[in-house]
Formats: C-alpha cells, sequence, structure tokens
C-alpha cells in the first residue's frame, strides 16, 4: 500500500472547495451508509463528500450540514431506477444540480471536459459539494483524476481513492491502468 504523503496538520481544516489547488489531503473519513447512501458514503476534508447513489433522505441530510452543490454522474438509464426524481428534489432543497453522467463506455465515456466542469463545478460552489454515482466508483475516479489534475502525485491519488472505492478489479484498460490514469 502507498502512504499519502500530502497531509494535513493536526487541527487544520482542509477545503477542497473554492480552492484552486490541493495544499493538504486528509484520509477519507467513511461514514454510515444506512437508509443514505448506496454502498459508501465518504467525507473528504471539511466541505466534499463522495459517495454513492444518495436516498432522499441523504439529500435532505445533505442540505442541513450545508451542502449546497450535487454532482451525479450517474446516466439516464440509472437514474430512470431510483424511485424518485433527484433532480426536482435537489431544485426544491435550494441547492445546485450539476449532471456530469459517465459510465466510462462510448456513450458516456470518461473525458477531459468531465474533469473541466467538475473543477469548475468545485471552484464555483457557494458551500460543500456532495459528488456521487451509483456505489462510488466513478466517483472515486473523478475525484482521484482531480487530485492528479490538481498536482497531487498520481501514487498518492490513488491510495487516496482506493480508500474510498476505487475498485481495482474493474475496468482498467488494457494496460491494467485505472480510468484515472
Amino acid at each position: 500500500p502507498c502512504a499519502i504523503l500530502i497531509a494535513a496538520r493536526p487541527g487544520e481544516a482542509q477545503k477542497f472547495v473554492r480552492q484552486d489547488s490541493v495544499r493538504a489531503l486528509p484520509a477519507p473519513v467513511l461514514l454510515e451508509t444506512a437508509g443514505m447512501f448506496q454502498d459508501r458514503y465518504a467525507k473528504v476534508g471539511d466541505d466534499l463528500f463522495v459517495a454513492g447513489q444518495p436516498t432522499e433522505r441523504a439529500l435532505r441530510e445533505m442540505k442541513a450540514q450545508g451542502v449546497t452543490t450535487i454532482v451525479n454522474l450517474r446516466t439516464p438509464p440509472e437514474m430512470a431506477r431510483i424511485g424518485f426524481d433527484e433532480e426536482k428534489l435537489i431544485a426544491e432543497l435550494g441547492m445546485k444540480y450539476v449532471y456530469l453522467p459517465v459510465r466510462g463506455d462510448s456513450t458516456f465515456p470518461y473525458s477531459p471536459a468531465t474533469l473541466a466542469k467538475f473543477t469548475e463545478t468545485l471552484r464555483a460552489a457557494e458551500g460543500k459539494v456532495l459528488l456521487h454515482c451509483t456505489v462510488a466508483w466513478r466517483a472515486s475516479h473523478l475525484w482521484g483524476a482531480y487530485l492528479i489534475q490538481s498536482g497531487v502525485p498520481a501514487a498518492d491519488a490513488l491510495a487516496h481513492t482506493r480508500a474510498i472505492n476505487l475498485m481495482d478489479d474493474h475496468r482498467m484498460d488494457s494496460s491494467g491502468r485505472q480510468p484515472i490514469e
């Protein structure tokens, strides 16, 4: 296992929203998912959450915790199966909804444009941000790509995202590398 070399100082808050660079990379904290998120829910620093699909309850709780922006990576067919209108609920809660569907296939490929839009969203958000997909796998990919783009060494970014839900055994390319690499 790789150690994360960029570490926050004890007692020092780490912000990612509205920042131009990553100054410290605290270990993600995995939180309880029951009734809230599918599979994974991690807090990264003081103002970013990376998770699987949120429930209606989770979105209301995110609002109460100061989340102002929800970034959803799930595709339209996936969203048709969740049982509620996520975009509508987010609007009713007064939060911003950013839809960046990716699946890693030819219809919804990973792309530099997706990373650019996420970066723009993170830098412009007025409060905390929730980045989600189904089980936090694609969300961890996008977060890892953001870290690498921000100057975090690739090995450190990969170690960090593995702690969330990188899932090395899925969707590597023919060279055995993750899409974020």
